[in-house]
């Protein structure tokens, strides 16, 4: 059997993670599978010696102008392919999608018009078609939602992730039996911690990310840094060591600094393996911090987290784990912001609470396994 994942990439450090749950479930499930994804050039999210290291063959995957330009390999001799480890599309038995959040007005009518585009072709030849949960609209803008409909029509099961999504979805394409609701799948990875890694200094989390910038209002953009550099200032003030993690990328690093600088030089962590992202997350005392994933790995070990972000996923997951008063705004006056912080700060707060997360925790890890007996049981039909 040839699995594909797609959409789970190498530079979203979140994008990673989803890429390692989904390999270790199907390699468990599946041992003699073969795994294929579509390399990319080397500066963009899936560089063929990132993906070959990690055991996956290249699917030979071009899509421009509306061509999958990846067919003409067919004409290339079988026993060529083979020496290189090529697979065609054609070759594929099942395709896991585990995009995240692409599917949607803000990010555009492109991602939605391959994607039903290339699930038509998939669904001719029998591929299975399997939505991960992910983040969906929402569609209210004309271009997007004729693609949605075709995609929705051709996949085989899709899971949104928390139920503004669902919602979404079923508002354009009506209730069916393949649309479900389950949580994020990562929950399932165990995270580990980089060798000799210190985290005496580093009890607090403070976790930026660039989307709270380039995604939002002027006004709350405008904020955002003056509102994490408050943050790391009031847990100096407490005594309460903070510390930067880098979550993903240059931009991040960027915020990073400017936090780090403005109160005087807190430490700031960079790990590329998003495994030890999530083992540094879980050794910490609490989170503040705007990444998704790197929220989810935090409350998944049972680390109070407060939120603020630039999505309906972000208050989703906060409900999820039975903390609605996590979420925070940037536009918060100082005294709301400083009164959240002390939940984190409180041990007759804060030790309950992670007992109320690691419980929920639980609950949410069984959906989880439900969601992937799902997928199993559409999988077992191929033939």
């Amino acid at each position: 059997m040839i699995i594909e994942i797609r959409k789970a990439g190498f530079v979203n450090k979140g994008a990673e993670l989803m890429l390692h749950s989904v390999m270790q479930k199907v390699q468990e499930r599946y041992p003699n599978a073969v795994l294929v994804m579509s390399p990319t050039h080397n500066k963009a999210s899936q560089p063929f010696h990132k993906l070959t290291k990690l055991g996956f063959y290249p699917k030979v995957w071009l899509w421009r102008y509306g061509i999958q330009w990846g067919d003409f390999a067919r004409y290339f001799p079988k026993k060529l392919r083979e020496m290189y480890g090529l697979v065609l599309d054609v070759d594929v038995d099942v395709v896991l999608d585990a995009a995240g959040f692409s599917y949607s007005d803000q990010w555009g009518s492109h991602n939605s018009k391959e994607l039903a585009r290339s699930s038509k072709r998939w669904r001719k030849r029998g591929t299975k078609v399997i939505l991960l949960p992910q983040a969906l609209g929402p569609y209210q803008k004309k271009e997007i939602q004729p693609w949605v409909k075709q995609w929705a029509e051709n996949a085989d099961l899709i899971f949104a992730r928390e139920r503004d999504s669902y919602k979404h979805l079923i508002d354009l394409v009506g209730e069916q039996e393949k649309v479900k609701l389950y949580p994020d799948f990562t929950n399932l990875v165990e995270g580990t911690l980089p060798a000799n890694y210190n985290s005496r200094n580093k009890r607090i989390a403070l976790v930026p990310n660039y989307r709270m910038v380039d995604k939002t209002s002027k006004k709350e953009s405008e904020a955002y840094l003056p509102f994490m550099i408050l943050c790391a200032r009031y847990l100096l003030d407490k005594g309460a060591q903070p510390f930067v993690l880098v979550h993903e990328g240059e931009k991040d690093q960027m915020l990073a600094d400017k936090i780090s600088e403005a109160v005087g030089g807190v430490p700031i962590v960079k790990e590329t393996d998003p495994l030890h992202i999530k083992g540094i997350l879980g050794s910490c005392d609490a989170m503040i911090g705007s990444r998704f994933h790197g929220l989810v790995s935090a409350l998944s070990q049972g680390v109070p987290s407060l939120a603020t972000g630039w999505s309906h996923k972000y208050i989703r997951l906060l409900e999820d784990y039975n903390f609605k008063e996590g979420v925070v705004s940037v536009l918060d006056r100082d005294e709301k912001l400083y009164s959240k912080i002390d939940l984190l700060l409180q041990p007759e707060i804060c030790d309950p609470l992670k007992q109320q997360l690691m419980e929920k925790s639980e609950q949410l890890k069984q959906q989880s396994e439900e969601m992937w007996d799902l997928v199993f049981a559409e999988i077992d039909k191929v033939e």
